[in-house]
Protein backbone atom coordinates (compact mmCIF):
# COMPACT_ATOMS: atom_id res chain seq x y z
CA UNK A 1 0.00 0.00 0.00
CA UNK A 2 0.56 3.37 -0.29
CA UNK A 3 0.80 4.86 3.11
CA UNK A 4 1.35 2.72 6.07
CA UNK A 5 -1.44 3.17 8.75
CA UNK A 6 1.65 4.27 11.07
CA UNK A 7 2.02 7.52 8.93
CA UNK A 8 -1.43 7.99 8.49
CA UNK A 9 -2.66 7.95 11.88
CA UNK A 10 0.13 8.66 14.08
CA UNK A 11 0.01 12.14 12.87
CA UNK A 12 -2.77 13.37 15.31
CA UNK A 13 -2.61 10.21 17.45
CA UNK A 14 -4.73 12.25 19.91
CA UNK A 15 -8.11 13.01 17.61
CA UNK A 16 -7.62 9.55 16.40
CA UNK A 17 -8.73 8.58 20.09
CA UNK A 18 -10.80 11.40 20.81
CA UNK A 19 -12.96 11.40 18.09
CA UNK A 20 -13.31 7.92 16.49
CA UNK A 21 -16.36 5.56 17.59
CA UNK A 22 -17.15 3.31 20.42
CA UNK A 23 -18.10 0.42 20.20
CA UNK A 24 -21.62 -1.03 21.36
CA UNK A 25 -21.61 -3.49 24.06
CA UNK A 26 -24.16 -5.57 22.27
CA UNK A 27 -21.08 -6.47 19.77
CA UNK A 28 -18.86 -7.61 22.02
CA UNK A 29 -21.30 -10.11 24.06
CA UNK A 30 -21.61 -11.31 20.60
CA UNK A 31 -18.32 -11.91 20.26
CA UNK A 32 -18.11 -13.61 23.36
CA UNK A 33 -21.02 -15.85 22.25
CA UNK A 34 -18.90 -16.95 19.29
CA UNK A 35 -15.82 -18.18 21.24
CA UNK A 36 -14.80 -21.73 22.07
CA UNK A 37 -14.06 -19.99 25.50
CA UNK A 38 -13.33 -17.17 27.02
CA UNK A 39 -9.43 -17.72 27.93
CA UNK A 40 -7.91 -15.53 25.29
CA UNK A 41 -8.52 -12.71 22.74
CA UNK A 42 -6.18 -10.84 20.26
CA UNK A 43 -7.06 -7.23 19.22
CA UNK A 44 -4.74 -6.76 16.10
CA UNK A 45 -4.68 -3.44 15.37
CA UNK A 46 -5.65 -1.63 18.43
CA UNK A 47 -4.61 1.67 17.38
CA UNK A 48 -5.53 3.51 21.27
CA UNK A 49 -7.70 0.28 22.56
CA UNK A 50 -11.21 0.80 21.70
CA UNK A 51 -11.86 -2.83 20.89
CA UNK A 52 -9.47 -4.02 23.66
CA UNK A 53 -11.36 -2.41 26.34
CA UNK A 54 -14.89 -3.85 25.24
CA UNK A 55 -13.20 -7.23 24.82
CA UNK A 56 -11.60 -7.09 28.17
CA UNK A 57 -14.94 -7.12 29.81
CA UNK A 58 -15.83 -10.55 28.22
CA UNK A 59 -12.34 -12.23 27.89
CA UNK A 60 -9.92 -13.06 30.98
CA UNK A 61 -6.64 -11.72 28.75
CA UNK A 62 -6.65 -9.78 26.12
CA UNK A 63 -3.60 -9.09 23.72
CA UNK A 64 -3.79 -5.91 21.78
CA UNK A 65 -0.63 -5.09 19.37
CA UNK A 66 -0.41 -2.37 16.57
CA UNK A 67 2.59 -0.49 14.78
CA UNK A 68 2.06 2.40 16.03
CA UNK A 69 3.75 3.16 19.42
CA UNK A 70 2.13 6.70 19.53
CA UNK A 71 -1.93 4.92 19.23
CA UNK A 72 -0.47 2.79 22.05
CA UNK A 73 0.76 5.94 24.60
CA UNK A 74 -2.97 6.86 24.15
CA UNK A 75 -4.48 3.48 24.83
CA UNK A 76 -6.20 2.76 28.72
CA UNK A 77 -4.37 0.47 30.77
CA UNK A 78 -6.30 -2.10 32.26
CA UNK A 79 -4.80 -4.84 34.20
CA UNK A 80 -6.20 -8.09 31.59
CA UNK A 81 -4.63 -5.85 28.50
CA UNK A 82 -1.28 -6.69 27.40
CA UNK A 83 -0.87 -4.18 25.04
CA UNK A 84 2.61 -4.97 22.92
CA UNK A 85 4.21 -2.89 19.72
CA UNK A 86 3.49 -5.45 16.79
CA UNK A 87 2.80 -5.89 13.20
CA UNK A 88 -0.61 -7.71 12.27
CA UNK A 89 2.04 -10.14 10.43
CA UNK A 90 4.67 -10.77 13.13
CA UNK A 91 4.87 -14.22 14.64
CA UNK A 92 4.28 -13.94 18.19
CA UNK A 93 4.57 -17.55 19.03
CA UNK A 94 0.75 -18.20 19.63
CA UNK A 95 -0.25 -21.71 18.61
CA UNK A 96 -3.64 -22.96 19.00
CA UNK A 97 -4.14 -20.25 21.95
CA UNK A 98 -6.34 -18.16 20.94
CA UNK A 99 -10.32 -17.88 21.06
CA UNK A 100 -11.42 -14.92 19.10
CA UNK A 101 -9.31 -12.35 16.73
CA UNK A 102 -10.61 -9.31 16.34
CA UNK A 103 -10.05 -6.42 13.95
CA UNK A 104 -11.62 -3.82 14.64
CA UNK A 105 -11.68 -1.04 11.26
CA UNK A 106 -7.52 -2.43 10.72
CA UNK A 107 -7.88 -6.00 8.68
CA UNK A 108 -8.07 -3.62 5.72
CA UNK A 109 -4.76 -2.38 6.58
CA UNK A 110 -2.94 -5.78 6.52
CA UNK A 111 -0.77 -7.98 4.36
CA UNK A 112 -3.94 -10.39 4.04
CA UNK A 113 -1.85 -13.44 2.92
CA UNK A 114 0.38 -13.41 5.40
CA UNK A 115 -2.23 -12.36 8.32
CA UNK A 116 -4.55 -14.80 7.30
CA UNK A 117 -1.65 -17.58 8.08
CA UNK A 118 -0.61 -16.10 11.28
CA UNK A 119 -4.05 -15.98 12.59
CA UNK A 120 -4.72 -19.66 11.84
CA UNK A 121 -1.43 -20.82 13.77
CA UNK A 122 -3.00 -18.40 16.67
CA UNK A 123 -6.23 -19.84 16.51
CA UNK A 124 -7.95 -22.89 18.44
CA UNK A 125 -9.50 -24.83 16.49
CA UNK A 126 -13.29 -23.59 16.22
CA UNK A 127 -11.43 -20.17 16.95
CA UNK A 128 -13.34 -17.50 15.56
CA UNK A 129 -11.78 -14.38 13.34
CA UNK A 130 -14.09 -11.21 13.22
CA UNK A 131 -13.46 -8.18 11.52
CA UNK A 132 -15.40 -5.04 10.84
CA UNK A 133 -15.64 -1.74 9.60
CA UNK A 134 -18.16 1.35 8.24
CA UNK A 135 -18.25 3.24 5.12
CA UNK A 136 -18.11 6.84 4.48
CA UNK A 137 -20.33 8.19 6.14
CA UNK A 138 -24.24 8.77 4.82
CA UNK A 139 -26.27 11.03 7.63
CA UNK A 140 -30.06 10.16 5.30
CA UNK A 141 -30.17 14.36 4.30
CA UNK A 142 -29.55 14.23 1.05
CA UNK A 143 -28.18 18.45 0.88
CA UNK A 144 -25.51 16.93 3.64
CA UNK A 145 -24.78 14.09 1.77
CA UNK A 146 -24.49 15.80 -1.48
CA UNK A 147 -21.92 17.82 -0.21
CA UNK A 148 -20.34 14.63 1.17
CA UNK A 149 -20.11 12.98 -1.84
CA UNK A 150 -18.13 15.93 -3.74
CA UNK A 151 -15.64 16.06 -0.56
CA UNK A 152 -14.87 12.37 -1.24
CA UNK A 153 -15.25 11.74 -4.88
CA UNK A 154 -13.72 14.86 -5.84
CA UNK A 155 -11.59 16.60 -3.39
CA UNK A 156 -9.87 13.79 -1.80
CA UNK A 157 -10.32 10.76 -4.79
CA UNK A 158 -6.17 10.71 -5.34
CA UNK A 159 -5.60 10.76 -1.86
CA UNK A 160 -7.44 7.41 -1.00
CA UNK A 161 -5.64 4.77 -0.18
CA UNK A 162 -5.52 1.50 -2.30
CA UNK A 163 -7.22 0.08 1.74
CA UNK A 164 -10.35 2.07 0.46
CA UNK A 165 -11.37 -0.70 -2.17
CA UNK A 166 -12.52 -2.83 1.43
CA UNK A 167 -13.89 -0.42 3.30
CA UNK A 168 -16.27 1.30 0.27
CA UNK A 169 -17.15 -1.98 -0.57
CA UNK A 170 -18.20 -2.91 2.92
CA UNK A 171 -16.04 -5.96 3.35
CA UNK A 172 -18.22 -7.76 1.12
CA UNK A 173 -15.00 -7.90 -1.70
CA UNK A 174 -12.63 -9.12 1.42
CA UNK A 175 -10.86 -12.46 0.77
CA UNK A 176 -12.09 -14.42 3.48
CA UNK A 177 -10.90 -17.42 4.11
CA UNK A 178 -12.88 -18.92 7.14
CA UNK A 179 -15.95 -20.79 7.36
CA UNK A 180 -18.23 -17.68 7.43
CA UNK A 181 -20.63 -16.99 10.35
CA UNK A 182 -23.57 -14.41 10.20
CA UNK A 183 -24.23 -11.96 12.61
CA UNK A 184 -26.60 -9.37 13.37
CA UNK A 185 -26.39 -5.37 12.49
CA UNK A 186 -24.70 -3.40 14.96
CA UNK A 187 -24.58 0.60 14.65
CA UNK A 188 -21.96 3.11 16.20
CA UNK A 189 -22.55 6.59 16.90
CA UNK A 190 -20.39 9.20 15.34
CA UNK A 191 -21.73 12.41 15.87
CA UNK A 192 -23.98 14.49 18.32
CA UNK A 193 -23.42 17.52 16.40
CA UNK A 194 -22.30 19.11 12.95
CA UNK A 195 -18.81 20.05 15.23
CA UNK A 196 -18.15 16.67 15.91
CA UNK A 197 -19.23 15.17 13.05
CA UNK A 198 -16.48 17.59 11.15
CA UNK A 199 -14.09 16.59 14.02
CA UNK A 200 -14.86 12.60 13.09
CA UNK A 201 -14.35 13.00 9.41
CA UNK A 202 -11.07 15.14 10.10
CA UNK A 203 -9.57 10.82 11.54
CA UNK A 204 -10.66 9.67 7.64
CA UNK A 205 -6.97 8.48 6.12
CA UNK A 206 -7.49 10.32 2.82
CA UNK A 207 -8.35 13.77 4.85
CA UNK A 208 -4.94 13.27 6.68
CA UNK A 209 -2.77 12.66 3.67
CA UNK A 210 -4.82 16.09 1.94
CA UNK A 211 -2.82 17.70 5.11
CA UNK A 212 0.13 16.17 4.64
CA UNK A 213 0.45 17.42 1.24
CA UNK A 214 -1.23 20.34 0.53
CA UNK A 215 -0.69 22.17 4.23
CA UNK A 216 -4.78 22.74 3.98
CA UNK A 217 -7.70 21.52 5.31
CA UNK A 218 -9.70 19.98 3.46
CA UNK A 219 -12.70 20.16 4.90
CA UNK A 220 -12.66 23.86 4.74
CA UNK A 221 -13.36 23.62 0.93
CA UNK A 222 -16.93 22.47 1.34
CA UNK A 223 -17.59 24.74 5.07
CA UNK A 224 -20.16 27.21 3.46
CA UNK A 225 -21.50 24.49 1.50
CA UNK A 226 -22.15 21.88 3.84
CA UNK A 227 -22.88 24.89 7.11
CA UNK A 228 -25.90 25.46 4.23
CA UNK A 229 -27.21 22.33 3.39
CA UNK A 230 -27.04 21.38 6.93
CA UNK A 231 -28.93 24.43 7.61
CA UNK A 232 -31.74 23.36 4.32
CA UNK A 233 -32.16 19.59 6.25
CA UNK A 234 -30.54 18.95 9.40
CA UNK A 235 -29.81 15.28 9.56
CA UNK A 236 -31.17 13.22 12.50
CA UNK A 237 -29.30 12.96 15.65
CA UNK A 238 -26.96 11.36 16.98
CA UNK A 239 -25.35 10.43 14.02
CA UNK A 240 -25.03 6.67 13.32
CA UNK A 241 -22.89 4.54 10.78
CA UNK A 242 -23.90 0.44 10.48
CA UNK A 243 -20.60 -1.78 11.21
CA UNK A 244 -20.18 -3.79 8.33
CA UNK A 245 -18.37 -7.52 9.44
CA UNK A 246 -16.96 -10.57 8.39
CA UNK A 247 -16.75 -13.22 11.03
CA UNK A 248 -15.34 -16.96 10.16
CA UNK A 249 -14.52 -19.84 12.18
CA UNK A 250 -10.80 -21.88 11.98
CA UNK A 251 -11.74 -25.18 10.46
CA UNK A 252 -10.75 -27.83 13.88
CA UNK A 253 -8.26 -30.13 11.35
Amino acid sequence: MSTSPTIVFGQDPDAYFAFRPQYPGALFLWLRSLAPSDALAWDCGTGSGQAALGLAKHFKRVLATDIDPRQLDRAPAQPNIDYRLAAAEADLGLRADVDLIACACSLHWFDLARFYENAKRALKPRGVLVAWTYDWPYTHSKPVDAVLARLKDEILRPYWDEASTYYFGRYENLPFPFAPIAGPQFFVPIADSKEEFGRFLGTWSALKKFQAREKADPISLIATELDAAWRTQPPALPLRVPLHIRAGVRDSD
